[in-house]
């Protein structure tokens, strides 16, 4: 099987536009610079198209690498055939593959081999030819010292006729597609777990997350991911045994109408083989196939979920480049205090204690409102951990001479950065409270480039992330946040090595010789002066230089998406309409005039040339929304407060198939649960809402033992 059919099946787009895009890869270009700057070759591809090549290209390889090593194990065994080999190759997914492999994977420790080794394969045959009736006076023929009877003779050789019916290719896709459809997942709870049973809830309070699946059963096909990876985590900790079960009767009855041809000794023979291959054999192998199949699209699942939420936490609303006041809050330990100029550089620190058990209120009111003054804040920023509530209520109690904007931001992940070698080589001198401030602050000035910072998995925006396939997770995020920083671009005068690290052809070692580079030499007064970072080449400037923005530069369009290589038809355009290329640049009455026909060449057509046209008109946009304040209801202040039929404000702060979680202003965040997102039936949670959206909920049901808040989507009038 070819590559392109490969994925063309898999995906449905053109083969024209599937081989430059491969083409284009196997030259080492990235997803978001294909998808950008090479749409005449790609047929206008977008990065979700292009990533599903990437995908599809990487499974057909794997599954090519897989044939190669299949084949050569059974040309050493001297096995090999034109007609075994054909069949290895025209193998199109793993699954038929490692189905036509079987019978050449032999363990020298089967019941199957031992029997063999003893002289019993003939004596197997004659039972499976099916046409004698005095099967144990054959069977006598067979004895010797390993062998000493004749139903040792049978077991043997009923033994290697299991294997034979294992290894059928027909008998397995049909007992598989009988799992796929009609098997159930049970699962029990393993006594020693359960607790005190005279009471409705465990002792065990860990178990108390699992206890719905202490007795559970349903179709695995109808069983969601969520749950799913719930009853795995539960089986993995202990607390239940898990099965797959399915009608053995029908199952057997389906393998015997393959097999039996006939109604004599031998008959009997086959339908013990046939039963013990299917218990010992055929069920625990399509079994575990199942359940590995079944993990592995939970898995695809989560991911996506983990990854869509993600996107929308590194592309939330940035603030800008304002002066910054920031609150890491807390109570015993006070409050650690930071203020941060326009670029996010630490200018003052100290701590505060507005709370018990010091309850200075009154000093750390003046303290906050003569660091405002004295570095011109514009904004504050609070984290949303331990002691937030009350720091927020403290801190708008205060008379500033000017308007001063107060907002609540979230402290996910920020513990991790703190005490990081990313944090601690930018303030070594600072200890980890100082870091951790910091990061609040600069999450609100620009959430994209503090966030790259920090592990994805760290941010707690997913569901059972630690369950998942790790390798899988990190590729999808990885590519998710190369995503988000390229569709913003990245200024190469202030931005950090990791969030260098991500522009496209960069890479964590390039961008640490561009910091250096910057370090030594000043700013980049243009982009061509990328060229000189020892070791960024030709091929690492093509692919990265349309994402770096240079303020201020000489050249415009060096603090835009334009990509260098279209500088000319832009200084065409510019002599064309007979005005420097300074006026053309947001000038939407001459933009609107030019003749994009006019301009195309044999790279270049009218997908690019439109992009070019657009940027001209916004250079550099960044399409973010701008940050909102927002303010909880501020009677609620701990669970205990709540009411049903209350509504109340609310932000999402992680979202899942089963629904979202949204933070209400108190330590516990509620459920809206999909039936309660819409009268009509949710497919697709994020169509409905999106990660730190401002939203109303109303009150549904609480329970306060359990520490769980049923909310509902409060529809407007």
């Amino acid at each position: 099987m070819q590559l392109i059919p490969y994925i063309t099946k898999h995906t449905q787009l053109s083969e024209k536009s599937i081989e430059n895009t491969v083409v284009l890869l196997n030259e080492d270009c990235t997803i978001p610079f294909i998808s950008r700057y090479r749409k005449e070759r790609t047929g206008n591809l977008d990065e979700v198209q292009v990533g599903a090549i990437v995908q599809f290209k990487a499974q057909f390889e794997a599954l090519e690498k897989r044939k190669l090593a299949i084949i050569k194990a059974v040309e050493e065994q001297g096995l090999l055939t034109p007609e075994l080999q054909s069949k290895f190759q025209n193998c199109a997914d793993l699954t038929s593959l490692e189905d036509l492999y079987l019978p050449f994977k032999k363990s020298k420790k089967t019941k199957a081999e031992v029997a063999r080794k003893n002289g019993l394969e003939p004596l197997a045959k004659i039972i499976m030819a099916q046409r004698s009736d005095e099967i144990e006076f054959i069977a006598s023929k067979y004895l010797n010292h390993e062998i000493i009877n004749e139903d040792d003779a049978l077991e043997g050789a009923r033994h290697i006729i299991s294997e034979w019916i294992n290894e059928r290719t027909d008998i397995r896709n049909q007992l598989r597609n009988q799992l796929e459809r009609h098997a159930l997942i049970t699962s029990k709870v393993i006594k020693t777990k359960k607790g005190d049973t005279s009471t409705p809830l465990s002792t065990s309070e860990k178990a108390q997350k699992f206890r719905d699946y202490f007795d559970w059963s349903e179709p695995l096909n109808r069983c969601p991911s969520h749950r799913f990876l719930a009853i795995l985590r539960a089986e993995k900790e202990g607390f239940i045994r898990i099965k797959i079960e399915i009608d053995t009767d029908r199952a057997l009855d389906n393998i015997e109408r393959r097999i039996i041809k006939s109604n004599n000794e031998c008959t009997a023979q086959i339908e013990l083989a046939i039963a013990d291959a299917y218990k010992r054999l055929l069920l625990p192998s399509l079994s575990n196939e199942l359940l590995k199949n079944a993990k592995d699209k939970a898995d695809t699942d989560a991911i996506q979920v983990f990854s869509k939420n993600l996107k929308q936490l590194l592309l939330g609303a940035p603030l800008g480049e304002k002066r910054i006041l920031a609150i890491d809050p807390g109570f015993r330990t006070g409050c650690k205090v930071v203020c941060l100029d326009a670029q996010g550089d630490l200018k003052h620190n100290e701590t505060i204690y507005p709370h018990a058990p010091q309850n200075d209120s009154s000093g750390a009111i003046k303290k906050i409102s003569s660091l405002v003054d004295a570095h011109k804040i514009e904004a504050i920023a609070i984290g949303n951990g331990t002691a937030s509530r009350e720091t927020e209520r403290l801190v708008k109690r205060i008379h500033f001479k000017n308007p001063i904007e107060v907002f609540v931001v979230s402290e996910a992940g920020a513990s991790i950065y703190s005490a990081s070698k990313i944090a601690r080589d930018e303030f070594p001198n600072y200890d980890v409270t100082v870091r951790g401030a910091v990061s609040i602050g600069r999450r609100l000035a620009d959430p994209l480039a503090e966030l790259v910072k920090i592990d994805a998995k760290s941010i707690g925006v997913g569901q059972y992330q630690h369950d998942v396939d790790q390798s899988k997770l990190k590729t999808s995020l990885d590519t998710v946040v190369e995503s988000c920083v390229n569709s913003v671009g990245v200024n190469i005068n202030t931005a950090s090595i990791p969030l260098l690290s991500y522009v496209s052809g960069i890479g964590p070692k390039l961008a640490e010789n561009i910091v250096t580079y910057r370090n030594e030499n000043g700013p980049f007064k243009s982009r061509a002066e990328i060229k000189k970072v020892p070791r960024l080449g030709g091929k690492a400037f093509e692919q990265g230089a349309g994402f770096l923005r240079v303020k201020d530069a000489e050249n415009p369009l060096d603090d835009s998406a334009v990509h260098p290589e279209s500088y000319p038809i832009v200084a065409k355009m510019a002599k064309d309409k007979s005005i420097p290329l300074s006026d053309i640049i947001r000038n939407k009455t001459v933009l609107e005039r030019i003749d994009l026909k006019s301009y195309c060449t044999e790279t270049i057509g009218l997908p690019t040339l439109k992009d070019i046209l657009e940027e001209l008109e916004k250079p550099g946009l960044d399409r973010r929304e701008k940050a909102k304040v927002f303010t909880f209801n501020q009677n609620i202040k701990q669970i205990t407060d709540l009411q049903p039929g209350q509504l109340l404000p609310g932000i999402v702060n992680n979202i899942t198939n089963f629904g979202c979680f949204v933070d209400i202003g108190i330590k516990e965040s509620g459920l809206i649960h999909v039936s309660n997102l819409s009268d009509s039936f949710v497919k697709d949670v994020n169509a409905h809402v999106s990660l730190h959206q401002q939203i109303v909920v109303k009150v549904l049901d609480v329970d306060v033992s359990r520490k769980r808040i049923q909310l509902a989507l409060h529809k407007k009038d």
